[in-house]
């Protein structure tokens, strides 16, 4: 196997990513305990979690690191934010923390709903017939 085809292979990079994260885990050690959600962050957080989850957990003082984190952070933001919540804030603010999934469940999956809905292939019955006389229409055949 050549060098360029490891460093640019998957595997190479979840271990790349997995590595970094133990280390900042190792070098910050998080305590999950008992935390009032209000006593840490404000409204204008609660705001900009739920409309920019990605912007938010990268640029905030969210704790961050490991596997399942990268992998939440870059395929489920949202779901990342509500499992952080329910272990950060779970018996201070279940209100909050109900609220965190709701938004969560909801919003990844009309996130990915409209994202399919959006790219599908046009079939062939969604063409436009233009009634120029200086175009000329062809049709063609996929040849197997």
């Amino acid at each position: 196997m050549k060098l360029e085809k490891v460093w640019t292979s998957p595997s190479f990079f979840v271990l790349l990513l997995a590595i970094v994260g133990l280390l900042s885990l190792i070098g910050n050690p998080v305590e999950f305990h008992d935390e009032n959600y209000w006593d840490h962050h404000g409204f204008f957080f609660l705001i900009t979690v739920t409309f920019f989850p990605r912007l938010t957990l990268l640029f905030s003082s969210v704790p961050f690191g490991g596997l399942f984190w990268w992998i939440g952070f870059f395929f489920a933001p949202r779901v990342l934010v509500a499992v952080l919540a329910t272990i950060h804030f779970w018996h201070q603010n279940p209100l909050l923390v109900f609220i965190s999934w709701v938004v969560a469940l909801s919003g990844e999956t009309s996130e990915k709903k409209v994202i399919t809905t959006q790219y599908t292939t046009r079939t062939r019955t969604d063409r436009v017939v233009i009634e120029d006389d200086g175009v000329i229409e062809a049709d063609y055949e996929v040849k197997n």
